[in-house]
């Protein structure tokens, strides 16, 4: 693929040919103009089969808003259009719309209001509202998933792995096994959920992290079969990088080799003034030997150097491999909490490709729709009450209860103020009996969480680095409850309409219904 073929393939005809058909009835019909809102967000929480996440991360908003500033439509987009026929041979889009295409087919006039990145976000919350004219609101809607699904995906599983690992250093080295260049937007979305470098080269350079990583088994290879052996290679590693000298101790014998040679280089570095990195394991019983290397390294004098564990981590098995030391390391004479201060986590495939729940999803839903005077709600009925989406223009209120935990997350119409409420009733978006009551003693304070980013395709927002992102992500892990956080069966969080919204929800599903088996 050439450079001009790279361009059209990834710029405004990044999107499903049903969006291009839509946007040509909505033009036909005079709509295409019309003003129109869409809501994004995501049903239920990732599932990865034997547990399941009680919360998400958000991300992937920036990188969005990239590819909308640029993304319009041009005469290689346009030539491609004109070429495409239908089933008779028949052009499938008419030149008058090709014509309105190519003077306002970008979106220059489309407003997006969001829940920062970094946020902790819960199914059915809008996390992107989008504005503006019909066809082009329309025709966002395929990019706009697939730029926010995924990052909000990966930074999901990567917030729950740093917590499974207690907040230790994560790597991120996921690219060798993620999908294409989808790799670089889900070292992004790791970096935003938790983890604090990545071995990925280009994108660090992007994002200013400093890229981590230590050497492969190829390089002890290539010096066993020159018949130089596995010491050699240790020491021309830290003759290279002296002051960042970790080394990968499994390519022969972990216990009897590796770590042996490791320490015999790390006293000749601590004798030249240098302070060694420690060493990477990435394979076999990861538990037991970080046991044994750290009584190997104890007994040597290195008792502060990094244990880098490495294959197939994720979240359970980091929870699973900090158990068993917990319960095996003082056998040994070795100190469980300092061990797990000491280990460092590379989190590779399971992390960048979702490993159990492969795709988050997220959908992108019309709830308003302006007829020449006003706003009208719109809805679609689902069969699953579940999937039933909420109509009309609103405002997302995080609510804290009065030990300032977040405590639901409440939707409510635009005209509405739920703070002066007393008492504040918060229904459950399906289930007509279901609902709570909190006094305002109760209530610690509520906090919006949309924020205004583009208005009419100007940016007025300003988009906070990746640090900021992360800190986001910390305070609100911080406020959410304990039980929500856990890694099996969480406590589910609330998500909840005001009684305004109920109502209209409820009249609008029961006016739907009534046009079933109505005739013209």
């Amino acid at each position: 693929m050439n450079r001009s073929q790279q361009a059209l393939a990834e710029g405004i005809l990044f999107t499903d040919m049903y969006q291009l058909t839509m946007a040509q009835l909505y033009f036909r019909m005079g709509l295409h103009e019309r003003p129109a809102q869409f809501d994004h967000f995501f049903r239920s929480y990732p599932d990865y089969g034997d547990h399941k996440a009680g919360y998400a991360i958000n991300a992937g908003l920036a990188w969005l808003l990239d590819w909308m500033a640029t993304a319009a439509f041009g005469a290689a987009e346009i030539d491609y259009l004109r070429s495409l026929t239908g089933s008779t041979g028949r052009p499938l889009f008419a030149e008058d719309f090709l014509a309105w295409l190519r003077r306002h087919g970008n979106f220059s006039g489309i407003s997006l209001h969001a829940i920062p990145e970094g946020r902790v976000v819960h199914p059915n919350v809008p996390l992107t509202v989008i504005e503006g004219p019909l066809a082009m609101a329309q025709i966002l809607e395929s990019a706009l998933l697939n730029y926010l699904n995924y990052q909000t995906l990966i930074a999901t599983k990567a917030a729950r792995i740093s917590q499974a690992g207690r907040g230790q250093t994560m790597l991120e080295f996921g690219m060798r096994r993620g999908h294409e260049r989808g790799v670089n937007a889900g070292a992004r979305a790791a970096l935003i959920g938790g983890a604090d470098h990545s071995s990925n080269m280009g994108i660090s350079a992007v994002l200013g992290y400093p890229p981590k990583g230590t050497h492969a088994h190829s390089m002890i290879q290539a010096f066993m079969a020159l018949g130089e052996g596995e010491l050699a290679a240790f020491r021309a590693y830290a003759d290279v990088y002296p002051d960042d000298c970790l080394l990968l101790v499994d390519t022969i014998n972990t216990l009897e080799s590796g770590i042996p040679n490791a320490i015999t280089v790390f006293h000749e570095l601590r004798r030249k003034g240098h302070r060694p990195g420690g060493i990477r394991l990435d394979s076999g019983d990861l538990a037991y030997l970080s046991i044994q290397a750290a009584r190997q390294l104890d007994a040597a004098g290195f008792p502060d150097t990094a244990i880098v564990l490495s294959n197939q981590m994720d979240e359970l098995t980091i929870w699973q491999i900090l158990t068993q030391i917990e319960n095996e390391a003082p056998g040994y004479g070795v100190d469980p909490d300092h061990l797990a201060r000491r280990l460092v986590y590379g989190v590779g495939t399971r992390l960048i490709t979702s490993g159990g729940d492969a795709a988050l999803d997220g959908v992108y839903k019309l709830v308003a729709i302006h007829n020449g005077a006003a706003w009208v709600p719109a809805i679609k009925v689902s069969e699953s009450p579940l999937k039933t989406p909420n109509p009309g223009r609103k405002h997302v209120w995080r609510v804290y209860d009065r030990y300032n935990h977040a405590t639901a997350d409440l939707l409510a119409l635009e005209e509405e103020t739920p703070a002066t409420a007393d008492p504040l009733l918060l229904r459950h978006p399906s289930q007509q009996h279901v609902y709570r009551s909190l006094a305002p003693a109760d209530i610690s304070g509520m906090e919006p969480l949309l924020v205004e980013v583009l208005r009419d395709g100007q940016l007025v927002y300003d988009l906070p680095p990746i640090d900021a992102m992360r800190q986001a992500r910390q305070t609100d892990l911080e406020r959410l409850d304990s039980g929500v956080k856990r890694l099996i069966y969480p406590h589910i969080y609330h998500v909840s309409l005001t009684e305004k919204l109920w109502q209209l929800k409820q009249t609008l599903i029961r006016t739907a219904r009534q046009e079933v088996g109505r005739t013209p």
